[in-house]
């Protein structure tokens, strides 16, 4: 494999998983709705899910997930679709 196609290989991952959901900060739902949402959504684990909610709650938003948009896209929508409000950037 030559010096120029594994750069190629690089740039398109670096590329391809760099798109993020963030959550942000509401008045409407309780932490357990968020972090039972984020723990089915995103697969966090208890500790993730809790970290996420209270770094929403005290800084207004909080990365969630990265990765490759296609991969974000049904799970921000399942986010919004549990009446949390987040998007991808």
């Amino acid at each position: 494999m030559s010096t120029k196609v594994l750069e190629e290989v690089l740039v398109e991952e670096a590329v391809a998983a760099n798109s993020e959901i963030v959550l942000f900060n509401d008045d409407v739902n309780t932490f357990d709705h968020v972090i039972n949402t984020l723990i089915r959504v995103c697969s966090h684990t208890a500790e993730q899910a809790e970290q996420c909610a209270l770094l929403v709650h005290y800084k207004g938003k909080c990365t969630v997930k990265t990765g490759e948009l296609n991969d974000l896209e049904p799970q921000c929508s399942s986010l919004l679709e549990a009446g949390l409000s987040a998007e991808i950037i």
